[in-house]
């Protein structure tokens, strides 16, 4: 079976750019994750982990 995957993946031109395009979509995506919840402010976090117990 990984025979025949990888010999029809070889016969498809330009295949090495989806891994590399995934890669960078991935990390985009996780730096920016990253950045977002360190600027995000203390007290909004504060506020948001103390909902369950207002009432």
């Amino acid at each position: 079976m990984l025979k025949f995957v990888k010999h029809n993946l070889e016969t498809i031109s330009g295949v090495a750019i989806y891994p590399i395009i995934s890669l960078l979509i991935c990390f985009t995506f996780f730096v920016g994750l990253f950045f977002w919840v360190y600027t995000y402010k203390k007290e909004t976090i504060q506020e948001l982990s103390e909902m369950p117990f207002k009432d």
